[in-house]
């Protein structure tokens, strides 16, 4: 069992969490793309460390419904503010983008939308069906809130037909409360289980953790059996880390061998996909994972 570094305690970021400056023109590119066509990125609105990878790979993960949460999660690097109407037109604009690119794997995610009566779920619904038009033949992923746990909203969002439905847990129950405003770590377990039951065997679920917030293994391990009674299987695992001195601070930094050990964990408990490593995060290499082959093949 790889033991934990004491020294690994502070906020100091060590060794293994760096990421290279981006070279490739692609990234430059994708960057103009996404500017041009007036689009969100949870890349850059969340600080993700793996954008200067991505975008030098052409691809990006799409925030839709503005770029204002109406939540304020402590790890959360989005802003919390009075959002703008939305965009009729950014449903298109997204489906534009993901042809211009020529991706064949998209993710569409979006800030939580509370001020709205369906949480922003027909906008949602309404950019999965934009991209299958402009682009049949994508494998489309979505990654939403928890739409306050309305089964008539997320089943406008089922009925879309996604191939990937993507709901984060974020952390453990115990630190629920602390890390997710508004967030119930039930309701979202019972969110992803009906996502499940509404689609049955044409989709398929998945869910992230953030650790280094000060979980235990055996609250991480409860978390992953719960995951799996909900159905879910496809996980990742990632390290917290923190965006601003207002945002919760990192307890402990993960050593990658124990990402390796976790990711075994996982296996063993039944998850058919997972990708566990410190700079991992939800849709980091999304278009490996290929759980709607899954589904076919069974």
């Amino acid at each position: 069992m790889p033991k934990i570094d004491p020294a690994l305690h502070k906020d100091k970021k060590p060794p293994w969490i760096k990421v290279r400056l981006p070279s490739n023109p692609v990234f430059w590119s994708t960057k103009s793309l996404i500017t041009d066509l007036k689009l969100h990125t949870v890349c850059e609105e969340a600080q993700c460390p793996n954008r200067w990878e991505c975008w030098s790979q052409g691809t990006a993960t799409f925030m839709i419904a503005g770029d204002r949460c109406t939540r304020a999660c402590g790890f959360c690097a989005v802003k919390t503010a009075k959002p703008f109407a939305l965009e009729a037109d950014e449903p298109e604009r997204v489906a534009t983008a993901t042809k211009r690119m020529k991706l064949n794997h998209v993710v569409i995610t979006a800030v939580a939308r509370d001020d709205l009566a369906d949480g922003g779920a027909l906008h949602f619904a309404q950019t999965v069906e934009a991209v299958r038009r402009e682009n049949p033949g994508i494998t489309i992923e979505i990654l939403v809130p928890d739409f306050n746990g309305k089964d008539d909203a997320l089943k406008v969002v089922m009925d879309a037909r996604p191939h990937i439905f993507n709901h984060n847990l974020e952390t453990v129950e115990r630190l629920t409360p602390l890390v997710r405003s508004r967030a119930m770590y039930h309701r979202s377990l019972a969110v992803l289980k009906r996502a499940k039951e509404m689609s049955g065997d044409r989709v398929a679920t998945k869910s992230g953790l953030m650790l280094g917030l000060g979980e235990t293994e055996l609250e991480l391990f409860q978390a992953m059996d719960d995951l799996r009674e909900a159905g879910v299987t496809v996980l990742t695992l990632g390290q917290y880390l923190r965006p601003s001195e207002k945002h919760l601070p990192v307890v402990e930094y993960i050593l990658p061998e124990r990402f390796d050990f976790f990711r075994e964990m996982a296996e063993k408990k039944g998850f058919r996909h997972t990708a566990s490593g410190p700079l991992v995060r939800s849709s980091y290499h999304a278009a490996d994972f290929k759980p709607e082959a899954d589904l076919r093949q069974d």
